[in-house]
């Protein structure tokens, strides 16, 4: 652009002369957008430095239409949770709805930390979902103390009152999309997954600080009830159950689905801990064992790894096993269901008779 600090003296010419005519210069001079009607040059002057400068921001003209608002805040319920936030978070700014269903997740940061805000839609309808959720704020608070051998969010802030959590947001993706995957993760994920649930069942907190999420007799009585076991199926349960009244229990994350899994590029990340605590050895298996369908050579290490404490350790997997089976049928056998649920149900069903067969085994060992 033009700039008169860089432009050549002028030359003097006799007093009287006439004034040369303005000639334009490639890159220098007037703007040829800036001449009148008619070609003449225009009187305006040509401020080169103003020319540099980005334009101002245009402002809202009066009667024009408001800007739209964030995504994040258009639902009611997302509008509450947000309050609830601001509670104990004042820093906190929404910058995506990551879900907006029985449970609320909004994406955000507090400050210059990326953080997750979790919070349940509606405590004051949902009180099983309440006690689950002030279950799993208890836990991280614990873990606020007592920190796990494996990676986890790292809690920011929470209000078990309006069931609000604030955790740090983690980097990474979930190792699967759906409770039951069709596409399990690679060989070398699993592997890792695997290990980090080894190493938080070895893991013993101090005693007092989490309780005994399942009632196993009275699980093994609800599914008789309901028909999923049968009065063989129940006696052999409690039988196995016998043996093990002076086995230690050990520390669970307790749901410990593919989904609670994060794959990030430190290692696996667990998530949602609402059902950690003490179980019988061999949940956390169980429950991967179940989940993992399509991969044959995962399920054959989870096997091993609950076999290789001996006869105690298999016969506590087995039992964890047939009640995750049990449960995973009542929640999916339901009518309506689509021709991709009855297949699952039906694999179900199957993994259920070869648990059975199993336990019938491990009683007439014993």
């Amino acid at each position: 652009m033009y700039s008169p600090a860089l432009s050549p003296a002028p030359v003097a010419r006799p007093q009287g002369a006439p004034a040369a005519p303005l000639r334009r210069r490639s890159g220098l001079g007037l703007d040829p957008r800036l001449r009148e009607p008619g070609g003449q040059p225009s009187a305006r002057p040509n401020h080169g430095a103003q020319q540099l400068r980005r334009p101002a921001p245009a402002v809202a003209r009066p009667g024009t239409a408001p800007r739209p608002e964030s995504p994040v805040q258009h639902s009611p319920q997302v509008r509450a949770v947000l309050a609830h936030i601001s509670r104990i978070a004042p820093a906190f700014v929404p910058r995506q709805l990551l879900q907006d269903r029985r449970h609320v997740l909004i994406a955000g940061t507090s400050g210059r930390t990326p953080v997750v805000a979790k919070a349940l839609a509606r405590p004051g309808e949902d009180l099983d979902g309440m006690e689950r959720f002030q279950r799993e704020i208890a836990a991280h608070r614990a873990f606020v103390r007592h920190r796990p051998p494996v990676r986890l969010p790292k809690l920011v802030a929470a209000d078990s009152d309006r069931c609000v959590l604030l955790m740090e947001r983690v980097p990474g993706r979930p190792a699967a999309r759906e409770r039951h995957p069709s596409d399990t993760p690679t060989p070398g994920e699993v592997r890792a997954i695997v290990g980090a649930i080894r190493a938080l069942n070895l893991w013993r907190p101090p005693t007092g600080v989490f309780d005994r999420p399942l009632d196993y007799t009275r699980e093994i009585a609800r599914y008789h009830a309901l028909g999923l076991l049968t009065d063989r199926d129940t006696s052999d349960l409690q039988q196995l159950l016998h043996g093990l009244a002076h086995q230690p229990w050990q520390f669970c994350h307790g749901d410990a689905l593919l989904t609670n899994v994060l794959l990030a590029p430190s290692g696996p990340v667990l998530v949602d801990w609402e059902q950690a605590g003490w179980y019988l050895p061999g949940y956390d298996l169980a429950l991967l064992w179940t989940v993992l369908s399509g991969d044959t050579g995962a399920r054959r290490q989870l096997s091993q790894i609950a076999q290789s404490t001996g006869t105690l350790g298999r016969d506590a997997f087995l039992i964890n096993l047939i009640l995750v089976l049990m449960r995973e049928i009542r929640l999916h056998d339901v009518p309506g269901a689509g021709e991709e649920q009855r297949i699952l149900i039906r694999r179900l069903h199957e993994d259920a008779s070869l648990a059975r067969r199993a336990v019938r085994a491990a009683v007439g060992t014993r």
